[in-house]
C-alpha cells in the first residue's frame, strides 16, 4: 500500500560491497576476500516534489546509492522503500513495472544512447517496452516532448544519431527520455557534467521548469556545491560511502559543520579575483574504500583531527538548535 507520509523513497542501512576480483596468482596466495566498501550504510528520505541533492567527491559513493535505488544493483544490506513497497522484495516482473515510475539521467549522455538508433527512437523506446504507444501515436507523443525540452526543430532532429547531435542537444533527448512515462522519481547522476559550460544553466532552469510542470522528484547527484545550490531543496554531503552532514540548502550552506563540508564549500570559486581563500584544504586524497580508515573516515585528512576521530566512528545527529540538521563529527558533539 502507498505511503500516508510525505516521503517518496525511505533509505534504512543501506549498503553495497563488490568484491574485489584478484588475478589466479593472488587467490592460491591468500583466501581472504577483499571487498569495496561504496556504499556502507547511509539512511535518508527523499519527500515528495523536491530536489534532494547527494554530494561529495569521486569514490564517495554517490551513483552507486543512486543505481541501488533503482535497483540497477543489488545491496548488499538494508532496504529502498519506494512509495510504501520495499523494491528489494518485489520479483524481476514487479520491478520492472515499478520502473515505469523510476526514471534515470546517465552522467554520459553519448555513452547512455545507442549509437545505431535514431534519437527519436531512443527517446519513445520506452512507450513499446511499456505498450503505451507505437508507431505514428509513439511519434507524437515523442515530438511533443522534444519540443517540451527544447529540442528543436523537432522533425528533423527526431531522424538524427546521436553523433549528429552537440552535446546539450544529447543531453536533452536524455531528459526527454527519462520523462516519457511521466515518472515520479528522476535520478539525475551529474545530468550536466558533459554539457559545456554556456548551456549548464539552461539546463538546470529547464529542469527546475519540467519538475513543475511533471511533478517530479529529483535525486540529484552532483560533485559540484555550486550547480546544487541553484535546484536543490535538501542536501547530503557524502564521504567514502556514508553521510557526513545533511540538512536543507540554507542550513548546510550558511552553516556548514563538518569539517569537509566546509572543505567543499571553501572550494567554490568566487567571481572575485581578489579573493583569496582561508580555510585549509584537507590533506591528501580520498582513500581506497577497500580498506576504509577507522573511526571518522575523514580523520586522515581533518585539520581538527582528534584521538576519538580515529577510534570511534561518529554517528549522524542533529545539531543542537537547527532542526532537520544533522552532521557525523566529533567535533559537534
Amino acid at each position: 500500500m502507498p505511503t500516508t507520509n510525505d516521503n517518496l523513497v525511505e533509505v534504512r542501512g543501506l549498503r553495497k560491497w563488490f568484491p574485489v576480483q584478484k588475478s589466479f596468482i593472488e587467490r592460491l596466495v591468500t583466501r581472504q576476500r577483499q571487498f569495496v566498501h561504496a556504499v556502507d550504510g547511509v539512511d535518508f528520505e527523499i519527500r515528495r516534489g523536491e530536489v534532494f541533492g547527494l554530494a561529495g567527491e569521486s569514490g564517495s559513493g554517490k551513483t552507486t546509492t543512486g543505481r541501488l535505488i533503482l535497483r540497477l544493483v543489488e545491496p548488499t544490506e538494508g532496504s529502498v522503500v519506494f512509495d510504501g513497497v520495499d523494491i528489494a522484495a518485489l520479483s524481476g516482473e514487479e520491478v520492472r513495472r515499478m520502473r515505469r515510475r523510476m526514471q534515470v539521467i546517465f552522467q554520459d549522455p553519448f555513452a547512455s544512447m545507442n549509437p545505431r538508433m535514431k534519437t527519436g527512437d531512443a527517446i519513445g523506446h520506452s512507450l513499446e517496452i511499456f505498450g503505451v504507444a507505437k508507431g505514428e501515436q509513439k511519434k507524437r507523443l515523442v515530438l511533443e516532448m522534444m519540443e517540451h525540452v527544447g529540442l528543436t526543430p523537432a522533425r528533423i532532429l527526431y531522424d538524427k544519431f546521436p553523433h549528429q547531435l552537440s552535446g546539450g542537444q544529447r543531453q536533452r533527448a536524455v531528459i526527454a527520455r527519462a520523462l516519457m512515462l511521466h515518472p515520479d522519481l528522476v535520478v539525475a547522476d551529474e545530468p550536466i557534467a558533459m554539457a559545456d559550460v554556456s548551456v549548464r544553466a539552461m539546463l538546470l532552469e529547464l529542469m527546475v521548469q519540467l519538475k513543475e510542470e511533471f511533478n517530479l522528484t529529483y535525486l540529484f547527484i552532483t560533485h559540484d556545491l555550486a550547480t546544487a545550490k541553484y535546484i536543490c531543496d535538501r542536501i547530503a554531503i557524502m564521504y567514502l560511502g556514508l553521510i557526513c552532514e545533511m540538512g536543507t540548502l540554507e542550513q548546510v550552506y550558511r552553516n556548514p559543520q563538518h569539517p569537509y563540508t566546509q572543505a567543499l564549500l571553501a572550494a567554490v570559486p568566487v567571481p572575485d579575483p581578489h579573493a583569496r581563500r582561508t580555510a585549509p584544504l584537507p590533506k591528501g586524497e580520498i582513500p581506497s574504500p577497500i580498506n576504509p580508515p577507522s573511526g571518522c573516515r575523514f580523520h586522515p585528512r581533518c585539520p581538527f583531527a582528534m584521538e576519538i576521530c580515529s577510534q570511534e566512528p561518529p554517528p549522524l545527529r542533529p545539531v543542537p538548535d537547527d532542526e532537520g540538521h544533522l552532521v557525523a563529527c566529533h567535533l559537534r558533539s
